[in-house]
């Protein structure tokens, strides 16, 4: 049974809420970040992604802004009271990430970076461990396991797409992991939709099997111009179809007996009104 894991801000993962994870691939500008943020903000979002240090396949592709793009990310966050998840690549970069961040990302890449993983485990933020892309369960619960025994508990796992030989996707959603993991641990699990499709107009669907099968939450690219982007655009949502998406999200929590996180801030905010 999955343990809730409590996070800044009064929010929580891993009980009855679904919780939404949205932000640009990479942080390219403040501009960028800031109108993220405030259609964030509008919809009752509470937690930013945007990757400040990129991993990227190839050596002549954007590598990202580094501490400037998390100091954007930290401002545009703080405006709108987000929280914010940004990726660490490696040890030397943790205290960064973790000095703006409030959730550390382990991106597929790292999965068994081992001493990546021990020094997150013995720091106190929580730490989001996203599957390798070619990792069996078992070896990314014994990823998991490098974290834990150094101490910190509290980790969010991510199914981001496991390799497979159609080219027409980027990755494949295992969507039997996510049960699985429901049932073989105790962590919260969310899916990343965006890597796992590689396309933008396969994001709704797959959110829906994901939440379909248990996932406590969804990590979503988007961005203001996908056209334009300088990492990933062809997988990010268009910033304007935000609103239909988390609306989509909603339906599905409903019939799931769950409830999306922008409906209890809502229901919050309307109470306390009340009064």
């Amino acid at each position: 049974m999955t343990t809730p894991l409590s996070l800044p801000n009064n929010i929580q993962i891993g009980g009855n809420d679904i919780l939404l994870m949205t932000g640009p691939c990479s942080v390219e500008s403040y501009e960028q970040t800031h109108a993220v943020a405030k259609s964030m903000s509008a919809l009752g979002l509470h937690v930013i992604r945007g990757g400040a240090f990129k991993p990227r396949t190839s050596p002549n592709a954007f590598q990202g802004l580094g501490l400037n793009g998390l100091k954007i990310l930290r401002q545009a966050a703080d405006e709108f009271g987000l929280l914010v998840i940004s990726e660490a690549l490696g040890v030397e970069q943790l205290p960064l990430v973790a000095e703006y961040s409030d959730i550390i990302q382990i991106g597929s890449r790292n999965m068994q970076h081992f001493p990546l993983l021990w020094a997150a485990g013995e720091q106190p933020k929580p730490v989001l461990l996203k599957r390798g892309f070619m990792s069996t369960i078992q070896e990314w619960l014994a990823a998991a396991e490098h974290i834990t025994t150094r101490g910190n508990q509290k980790i969010i796992l991510c199914e981001r797409g496991i390799r497979g030989f159609d080219p027409s996707t980027r990755n494949v959603l295992d969507v039997n992991a996510i049960a699985q993991i429901k049932a073989a641990s105790h962590f919260p699990i969310i899916a990343d939709p965006s890597h796992a499709t590689g396309r933008a107009d396969l994001v709704f669907a797959a959110s829906r099997a994901a939440l379909a099968a248990g996932a406590d939450g969804l990590l979503v690219e988007v961005h203001p111009n996908p056209a334009a982007a300088l990492s990933d655009g062809e997988q990010s949502l268009p910033l304007e179809s935000l609103p239909a998406f988390v609306e989509d999200m909603r339906r599905i929590a409903v019939a799931m007996g769950r409830t999306l996180e922008s409906q209890v801030s809502r229901l919050s905010t309307q109470k306390s009104g009340d009064f």
